[in-house]
């Protein structure tokens, strides 16, 4: 239905124990404000001091969670994850968290990112007669931390992420303790904060906001936070010998009520827009953007250009938020059930419309035409980020390269195939700039093809399924009991 990146995981996790909480209720609305980074499916483990106990369901944080769900998920630890699926499929085998018995105890885990070395460690852990419950390299992590050798979980997980090559924010919960790490690069994001004396693991600080907790500081790239009955402790990971934080983060993913690098996401790409009017100024009578995430960029560039900005389209909010396909009919209409126009607000204007990314370019056109059948007499389109030229290996699915319009064609050509009498993309040294943080610090691969670390071969994210044979891949619809690490249940 809309033409973007695919949103990367959300994961949440508290520490309660101690203190008068409802680990699970407070995970649910955490992953409730999460619920922007992943649709397909959501879950929540908790642990009472014995034994841990999860529930996981395809759908959104509100439809796979009711009251009687939560009543059963007792404990004072929780982790929780909400899910768009970067490696393996929608389907339930692949919903998290992942919960694994291995010879140390019991370990649920919520993933967001993706490894490159996957295929090695799970032919690695295959020979190792590990059999796989999902097609994801979650699962693989899970496997790799609950089988490795060491004299506590912070040495396990220290020694397995060792192992592992690309983007991960992790929660876990083991029987007493909340764990959270975040790889070398500090690709994907990852938060800590305090509610009421509890300690709390967001992927966004927004959803800190949401749980009344307090944002105490970013878990730094490389460090693995372990808390327990004595407190919060930082462990050393992998090195971290750069960072590459992803700059769709603060184009696209991240809530623009989120605090990324010490600064407000929705600031951010107001910077953006302002930087794209300077670069890409327009000859025009109003500034509108495609909502929701572009409407810091229109701002932006309305206010650098001293034009008016407008609201010309109004969102259908809740429209992917139906698992209800149209019919042919609907199809055709096409983007009107998306977005509706206000004529009265376009009919005989120069138009720009800002928005933050063009990757296919199947919906962009459409919004075109949809704006002059409103009456818009020129529409200039501006995109507040860099052409997407290359896929994304580290927890987006950005489409294959072949898919990406920007590979294939030109600006020149992509504006004439969108229909739009001007077409301008902020530069790359624009976006830095906006961003304010060094270039050097950013991982910038779908933009230039040059990634933070080696990428061995494109693959696209269903690989494990298409090597798995029938009756490899279980279709329950809950996890109840744990697997066992070798494979057993």
């Amino acid at each position: 239905m809309i033409d973007k990146p695919r949103e990367a995981c959300g994961v949440f996790g508290i520490y309660g124990r101690g203190h008068d909480v409802d680990a699970a209720r407070v995970t649910f609305f955490g992953l409730y404000a999460l619920q922007h980074r992943g649709q397909e499916s959501a879950g929540i483990a908790t642990s009472d001091g014995e034994r841990i106990s999860v529930h996981r369901r395809m759908g959104l944080v509100a439809q796979v969670f009711t009251e009687d769900d939560l009543a059963r998920l007792r404990g004072d630890i929780a982790v929780g994850h909400t899910r768009y699926s970067t490696m393996g499929s929608s389907r339930i085998c692949n919903a998290q968290p992942f919960l694994l018995d291995g010879p140390a105890g019991q370990l649920a885990l919520g993933h967001n990112g993706n490894l490159v070395n996957f295929a090695d460690l799970r032919a690695e852990l295959a020979e190792q007669g590990h059999e796989f419950e999902s097609t994801t390299d979650s699962e693989i992590i899970a496997r790799l931390f609950a089988t490795a050798p060491g004299r506590d979980w912070a040495e396990r997980v220290q020694r397995s992420t060792l192992r592992l090559q690309g983007a991960y924010s992790l929660v876990m919960a083991t029987k007493d303790e909340l764990i959270g790490v975040r790889d070398a690069l500090g690709v994907r994001p990852l938060c800590l904060g305090k509610l009421n004396g509890c300690w709390v693991l967001s992927s966004e600080s927004c959803a800190l906001d949401t749980v009344g907790a307090e944002f105490i500081r970013e878990v730094e790239p490389g460090e693995i936070v372990v808390v327990d009955s004595t407190g919060i402790h930082s462990y050393s990971g992998q090195p971290s010998q750069r960072r590459a934080m992803c700059m769709f983060e603060y184009i696209y993913f991240a809530r623009p009520d989120s605090t990324i690098n010490g600064r407000l996401v929705y600031l951010t790409r107001q910077e953006m827009g302002r930087q794209l009017a300077r670069e890409h100024p327009a000859n025009a009578d109003v500034v509108i953007a495609v909502p929701d995430s572009a409407m810091p960029g229109g701002i932006g560039y309305a206010q650098e250009s001293g034009l008016p900005f407008a609201e010309g389209l109004v969102k259908n909010r809740y429209i992917g938020r139906t698992f209800i396909q149209p019919d042919q009919r609907l199809r055709e209409v096409g983007i009107n059930l998306k977005f509706n126009p206000l004529p009265e607000v376009l009919a005989g204007k120069r138009v720009v419309v800002v928005d933050d990314s063009i990757v296919r370019g199947n919906t962009t056109r459409p919004i075109v035409r949809l704006l002059r059948r409103a009456g818009a007499r020129e529409v200039h389109v501006r995109i507040h980020a860099p052409p997407q030229m290359y896929p994304c290996y580290l927890g987006v699915d950005l489409a294959r390269r072949s898919e990406l319009i920007a590979a294939r064609m030109s600006v020149e050509e992509i504006r004439r195939y969108i229909e739009a009498d001007s077409l301008g993309y902020l530069s790359l040294e624009g976006i830095v700039s906006a961003i304010g943080v060094a270039g050097g610090s950013l991982c910038n691969g779908c933009f230039t093809g040059r990634y933070p670390m080696p990428i061995r071969l494109e693959h696209d994210k269903l690989i494990l399924e298409k090597e798995a044979t029938p009756g490899d891949v279980p279709e329950s619809t809950e996890q109840r009991e744990p697997v066992g690490a070798s494979g057993e249940s």
